[in-house]
């Protein structure tokens, strides 16, 4: 059974002191601030005051599952920032706080009068984080820039899928998950550089050179053999065995043998001990060499057999097998609910959400559930409030549709 969990907005977390500017919009730089939140900063979504944040608007039978998600344990300030008192605001709000995150497009944050040295004229010790397609430099820096576009342009979709059809983008976004944790790790750098008695920086996050970087020695290995990276579908490069097969019972089995041992336990769970001294499959290099041959007999053994009647044998045999599970099948596994990889939170609207726990975790200041997503402009009194702007200058900015709350 999924752990239910409740908000505990006074529960101590790690971050605690710490607070985070978010102006960004969509998935990665949500994802960056939900690591800084989750580990007890106070994350500050400044959002339009008309429209929030777009997140809100993926919507699922009429709730914004996203941005409940990806906005937990933040704050959210309606703010318009083109208006004179909305930047003045901020400028305010950024003088005590240690870290900024913005995805507009390079030289948008400057044109607004908002650049890195206004924000380090008011707040040396600031951590600017600037999240884009390509990056603040280089030939490409005032395109537009979204997830799917790199993930082409990086090589990751040319590798991904089977090599008689098209390249696949992944179905997530994943180029901003990543940059998402590569900036949530630049922060905790920067703020340890300040905390040193060291100046704010500007941290360069475009979505394109964290995804080239998890494709591991691609470009290396192109500049050495002239090679360039297959379609394979499920199988590997690099070992074999390793593929998705699927059962008697219509179900899949992944298994990645991609150590010798691993290899040799694998075939003699499928009764083919001989397959070890087989010069064709001798070596990892070998197997690779001859994948179709080597795989024949491990698909013919999982094909004759039900899932649970596989899992069992290479259970036994200590092989690294697992279920492929639907997203239900997933949920409804007994080691996630044992290890609370998936939590019940409460909600207003739904009475509650499923959603992931909070990673990492840490054995003496573990992160904090501690707020659900904010509805649009919840703290904008607040977090004005609380930075000195007594109660008829906030209720002026209200009622001049700069901000909403």
């Amino acid at each position: 059974m999924i752990p239910r969990v409740t908000f505990d907005p006074d529960a101590p977390a790690p971050l605690d002191g710490v607070r985070a500017i978010d102006l960004s919009r969509l998935v990665a730089g949500n994802m960056l601030s939900l690591q800084l939140a989750d580990q007890g900063a106070e994350v500050i979504k400044v959002e339009d005051p008309d429209k929030g944040d777009p997140l809100r608007a993926w919507r699922v039978k009429g709730q914004s599952l996203y941005w409940k998600v990806y906005a937990r344990n933040k704050k959210s300030l309606a703010l318009g920032l083109r208006a004179p008192e909305g930047r003045a605001a901020l400028l305010d709000l950024a003088a005590s706080s240690q870290v900024l995150i913005e995805n507009y497009r390079p030289g948008t944050l400057e044109q607004m009068g908002l650049g890195p040295d206004v924000l380090h004229a008011r707040n040396p010790a600031l951590v600017i984080v600037r999240v884009s397609g390509f990056g603040q430099d280089g030939p490409y820096r005032d395109r537009p820039g979204f997830g799917s576009l790199v993930e082409g342009m990086s090589g990751f979709a040319a590798k991904n899928g089977f090599a008689d059809r098209a390249p696949v983008l992944p179905p997530l976004a994943m180029a901003d998950m990543v940059a998402g944790l590569y900036g949530a790790y630049a922060v905790m750098v920067a703020l340890r550089v300040a905390e040193r008695g060291g100046r704010g920086q500007v941290i360069d996050l475009p979505l394109l050179d964290p995804i080239a970087s998890i494709l591991g020695p691609d470009a290396a290995i192109y500049r050495v053999s002239g090679e360039k990276p297959q379609r394979l579908g499920s199988r590997s490069n690099t070992t074999s065995p390793r593929n998705v097969w699927e059962t008697k019972d219509g179900r899949y089995v992944a298994i990645s043998a991609s150590i010798q041992t691993m290899a040799e336990r694998l075939f003699r769970a499928i009764g083919r001990a001989d397959m070890i001294a087989d010069p064709r499959f001798r070596t990892n290099t070998d197997r690779v060499r001859n994948i179709d041959a080597c795989e024949e007999p491990i698909a013919a053994f999982i094909a004759a057999r039900t899932l649970e009647e596989n899992l069992a044998v290479f259970g036994a045999a200590e092989v690294t097998a697992a279920a492929v599970y639907d997203i239900d099948q997933f949920i409804d596994d007994p080691h996630v609910a044992a290890r609370g990889i998936l939590v019940e939170a409460p909600d207003a609207e739904a009475g509650s959400v499923l959603m992931h726990n909070i990673i990492p975790r840490l054995s003496e200041t573990p992160g904090r559930l501690r707020r659900p997503a904010p509805g649009l402009g919840e703290h904008t009194r607040e977090i004005l409030g609380a930075i000195g702007w007594d109660a008829a200058r906030i209720e002026a900015l209200l009622a001049a549709g700069v901000a909403t709350g």
